[in-house]
């Protein structure tokens, strides 16, 4: 539990009304009560404000005026500030430092590290440490795994590939499997082409349940510092990503692909291969990228939903819109 002042002097802000008012979670407006602190980060939810029974608020300079003697904390950014709040109150758990007996290593790891039950790590691995290495993991021969870096159950690294620091990976994900790679004979059968290169994550980035990262045809898959990756997202072989770009669940990125450094990728988003997006590119939900991105900003390129008997309307004047264009062109020489 934490007083108002005692969470400025740690996160800076400024209190508003009695400082000495306690906390001990955060919770949204409408579901806050005695204890709580909620945060107002969007201004379409003034009236949760005015009903909300949590004890303190976090909101923003414009909104001091609308407390009414309320106990707040202000801060330019609420939402920001509720995120480390929320990260005071619930840090991760402790590392328990271990091999279970069910556990089967090639390769030493470091006294501070937690090796959970049924993990499997080959030769050759380097494990940093203060590493938790969840139960049912497999890490392959010739790995890193970087200080503080934690993976959850069932989690599997394979041969060659780079963890940093303080990444988070989920359950599910799999780093380093084969890019999806052929050649084809004239008779139509397939050729398979070994995938040699290996995956490389930086620090500080998490990576969310059941995603998949292809390991380097030639040259490496490269994910940046800094970078968050939602669940079931696929990352191709020769994908580099810079540094604190975050992706949205159910995104697939084809191969030798790069995107730069600060972009949002929408969920469902779907980006083709051999493409360059450029730094601080938002590409909306649902949006099929298939050309190059070379100016930031926000692109979108999907249909908003609507009635099925409309949109059969709608395309069927689609369909002709190349001639349409045609005899515009035609009346405009005329």
């Amino acid at each position: 539990m934490f007083r108002l002042d005692e969470l400025v002097a740690r996160l800076g802000g400024e209190v508003s009304g009695d400082a000495g008012v306690a906390v001990r979670r955060v919770a949204t407006l409408d579901q806050a009560g005695e204890g709580d602190l909620a945060f107002l980060a969007n201004r379409k939810y003034l009236p949760k404000l005015r009903e909300s029974a949590a004890s303190a608020l976090i909101v923003a300079p414009d909104a001091k005026a609308l407390l009414n003697g309320r106990s707040a904390i202000v801060t330019a950014d609420p939402y920001l500030y509720f995120a480390r709040v929320a990260q005071l109150f619930n840090p991760l758990p402790s590392v328990r430092p271990g091999v279970h007996a069910l556990a089967a290593l090639a390769s030493s790891v470091p006294l501070s590290a937690e090796i959970g039950p049924g993990a499997s790590i080959e030769e050759d691995v380097e494990i940093g440490e203060d590493v938790v290495v969840g139960a049912g993991c497999h890490i392959g021969r010739g790995a890193r795994i970087g200080r503080g870096s934690r993976l959850a159950a069932r989690v599997t690294i394979q041969h060659g590939c780079v963890v940093g620091e303080n990444c988070i990976l989920h359950s599910g994900v799999v780093v380093g499997s084969d890019g999806f790679g052929f050649a084809r004979e004239k008779d139509g059968r397939w050729v398979k082409i070994p995938q040699v290169g290996r995956v490389v994550i930086g620090n500080d980035v998490e990576i969310g349940a059941n995603t998949t990262i292809d390991r380097g045809a030639l040259d490496d898959t490269v994910i940046g510092d800094g970078c968050k990756l939602d669940n079931q997202i696929q990352i191709a072989h020769n994908v580099r990503i810079g540094e604190n770009t975050a992706i949205a669940g159910c995104v697939g990125i084809a191969g030798s692909t790069s995107i730069g450094a600060r972009c949002m990728i929408g969920g469902q988003a779907g980006i083709i291969g051999h493409l360059t997006i450029c730094d601080d590119v938002v590409v909306s939900a649902g949006t099929l990228v298939s050309k190059s991105i070379t100016r930031p900003g926000v692109h979108t390129a999907s249909l908003p939903v609507q009635p099925h008997a409309d949109w059969v309307r709608n395309f069927s004047h689609l369909r002709h819109l190349d001639a349409l264009a045609g005899r515009v062109r035609s009346l405009e020489n005329q």
